[in-house]
């Protein structure tokens, strides 16, 4: 009998140490987001939120904070994460290698599919007196940090408007978070924001300040888009935050969910099959997505797309 125990508890602990370990495996995957108040972050997190519930059995995925665009192409390309959210802008850059890889395209860069359209804000306070983006001289004025895609986007507004950071105003490199409070405290005078609407970072300052926005809808600005396809113009509809009662002009870029060509098929496949099939779950996580369409998703990509993404749009006759 005692013989009999002891190899029923052998039997039991060689199935454990074989089955157990291979029954909880799964593959950890990282997402890349943006700064914390965010949409990107919003992307990453809530994409990996419904990964998580859905095919948790196979993955464990992880939304990141990170400095934006330009780090997550970065990081992608080093295989630090699986997903990340770029700009169509910074990954046409990105895989062509030109502004920040100028010489070094990220030729392993893929693309999944867009999200929401990301605005080029110019946000101020009314008592500031900047009512144009030649009224920035001489004043406090965040950029955004070295490595996101809005940085990019407000050295591009002020080229075309003729103004040189280094030399016309001061010039501040700060996150989102810390630019939204400094904008409330008055240690800055306005900021750069390329973000999807309404945000918190600026719902939140406009319930402590008379928030303003500028028009960024100058004819320079108007044939830089007509330049490139990865831009459009667009408006912020007059309401969308607390003391802007009109309509902003401005233009956008799109937010897209991009990945490497080293990610296996199989991966960006389970993750475009799962978010696709629970689009209404998406939509109603964050007011940004509201409005996705799978007919806009898949266009404006300006990576290729990868193998795994292709495979799920031609399955449903989208390609």
């Amino acid at each position: 009998m005692v013989g009999k125990k002891w190899f029923v508890a052998l039997v039991v602990a060689l199935g454990l140490s074989l089955s157990g370990p291979q029954a909880m495996a799964k593959q950890d995957i990282l997402f890349g987001g943006a700064s914390i108040t965010g949409v990107y972050y919003q992307v990453a997190l809530q994409i990996s939120n419904m990964m998580n519930k859905h095919m948790g059995n196979q993955y464990n995925y992880i939304g990141r904070p990170t400095g934006g665009s330009v780090f997550n192409i970065n990081a992608l390309d080093r295989g630090a994460f699986d997903f990340a959210v770029a700009q169509s802008d910074r990954n046409y850059q990105g895989y062509n290698g030109t502004a920040d890889w100028d010489g070094k395209p990220v030729k392993g860069l893929r693309s999944v599919f867009s999200m929401h359209p990301e605005t080029v804000m110019l946000v101020t306070r009314k008592e500031a007196g900047i009512n144009s983006v030649e009224d920035l001289k001489g004043k406090r004025v965040n950029i955004g940090n070295p490595g996101s895609g809005q940085r990019g986007n407000a050295e591009d507004v002020l080229r075309l408007y003729g103004l040189d950071f280094n030399r016309d105003f001061n010039a501040e490199a700060l996150q989102q978070a810390e630019a939204s409070r400094a904008l409330v405290d008055q240690k800055i005078d306005a900021f750069f924001y390329t973000v999807g609407n309404p945000n918190s970072a600026i719902e939140e300052p406009a319930q402590s300040i008379n928030l303003d926005m500028v028009p960024l809808n100058s004819d320079a600005i108007k044939e830089f888009v007509a330049e490139h396809p990865y831009y459009i113009m667009t408006a912020i509809p007059a309401g969308t935050y607390r003391g802007i009662d009109r309509d902003i002009e401005t233009y956008a870029v799109t937010a897209t969910v991009v990945t490497s060509e080293s990610v296996s098929e199989q991966v960006v496949y389970d993750m475009v099959k799962t978010v696709f099939e629970n689009l209404d779950e998406l939509r109603a996580s964050h007011a940004a997505f509201r409005y996705l369409k799978p007919e806009e998703m898949i266009q404006g990509l300006s990576a290729p797309l990868h193998p795994g993404a292709e495979k799920f749009y031609k399955e449903q006759g989208w390609m």
